[in-house]
């Protein structure tokens, strides 16, 4: 029986936190330049040299996804994530040992300074061929790796940048920005009978207050989940979220976003209450002590 070489492939490792153009011509450059027949991206779930991430390991993994998905020679893997803690590069290429030949790891020239610490730098300097994206700034040193390649990347972008881009962002964008995001985002996922409430001269729980009727109850938490994955990364903060089975509270520190059901609606009457409290009918205590 013949025994099929297995697929040729690169790793390509990092916290993508979040993922940018930076690591998409990385990755565009790589398939020009390597004789290989896929290219795995793997986001960690937290980088050995690093104590915390800004984004969830989720929402790296989803972003990184959504950067990838129309490369047909690119498959974004959550091996590392999946494990639950730092992986080192080791394991993740003796696991897709497994099941390829893995030629080659891609590492920005930033990583060069500090590889001879890796776990297992000996094995893994032995077994593949470093492929170094440069960058700005950072001198490719090239004198501890047994075989290399360089590919040249006209980006000098770190994902820190783009972290404090989105942060400015955020501040840069007015209430009413931010309101007609929400409600844009809301509209396109199918909520109906949406209302934004202005209580910015009133003494109230938050500045602006969003009402939007779901299809249902799973629905309200589809809703509450498919916007916490929207604007967490654009800035917004999620103080906190409150679920029933018909209503969904989300609470955004200076905007208050209610979700629920029709009939739920029509029950607690929440615009009546919010459209006198605008009108100056209720004093601070009571909105504050009032049932919802």
């Amino acid at each position: 029986m013949v025994k099929h070489r297995q697929e040729s492939i690169a790793l390509f490792g990092g916290s993508f936190d979040p993922p940018h153009i930076g690591h998409k011509l990385i990755v565009e450059e790589a398939l020009k330049v390597l004789d290989i027949n896929m290219i795995l991206v793997v986001p960690t779930f937290l980088n050995p040299f690093k104590i915390d991430s800004h984004f969830t390991a989720e929402e790296r993994l989803r972003l990184t996804k959504e950067m990838f998905k129309s490369f047909n020679k690119v498959s974004v893997e959550s091996f590392e994530i999946d494990q639950g803690e730092a992986t080192p590069t080791f394991k993740t290429v003796t696991h897709f040992q497994k099941k390829f030949h893995v030629d080659y790891v891609i590492i920005g020239a930033d990583n060069l300074k500090s590889i001879n610490k890796w776990y297992n730098f000996a094995w893994l300097n032995s077994h593949i061929t470093w492929v170094i994206a440069t960058r700005r700034g950072y001198t490719v040193d090239t004198s501890q790796l047994r075989a290399f390649k360089i590919i040249e990347t006209d980006v000098d972008i770190s994902s820190t940048e783009i972290r404090n881009n989105i942060t400015k962002d955020k501040n840069h964008m007015n209430m009413d920005e931010r309101i007609e995001r929400i409600v844009t985002f809301l509209d396109s996922k199918k909520a109906e009978e949406i209302e934004v409430f202005n209580l910015e001269d009133i003494d109230y729980l938050a500045k602006r207050v969003v009402i939007a009727n779901s299809l249902g109850g799973k629905h309200s938490t589809s809703l509450a989940v498919q916007l916490k994955e929207e604007l967490k990364p654009l800035g917004e903060e999620f103080l906190h979220v409150d679920e029933s089975e018909d209503w969904v509270v989300i609470d955004l520190g200076d905007i208050l976003i209610h979700i629920m059901t029709s009939d739920a609606r029509q029950l607690y009457s929440l615009e009546e209450f919010l459209s006198e409290l605008s009108a100056g009918k209720y004093t601070a205590s009571q909105a504050v002590n009032f049932p919802i």
